[in-house]
């Protein structure tokens, strides 16, 4: 499963927010915020700041995405 934080980047769109904007509010690194942009996983801690400062839940910032369905290839007999 992977995560998205698409809704984490519409929301600061709404409120009118840059990423920097954000690292500033949250006490969040530029290391931290790039491993958001890429989609990569941080640790919940992380999340609580964002959603703290931002004054939204895990849902509002975040979804976990299911895996592409890989396709097997049947063998005949």
């Amino acid at each position: 499963m992977a995560v998205s934080y698409k809704r984490l980047w519409k929301l600061l769109i709404d409120k009118d927010m840059k990423k920097k904007d954000l690292a500033e509010l949250a006490n969040l690194s530029t290391y931290t915020i790039n491993k958001l942009n890429r989609g990569d996983n941080v640790n919940s801690d992380t999340l609580a700041k964002i959603c703290c400062a931002l004054g939204c839940t895990f849902d509002d910032i975040m979804e976990v995405v299911p895996d592409e369905t890989k396709k097997g290839v049947s063998v005949d007999a």
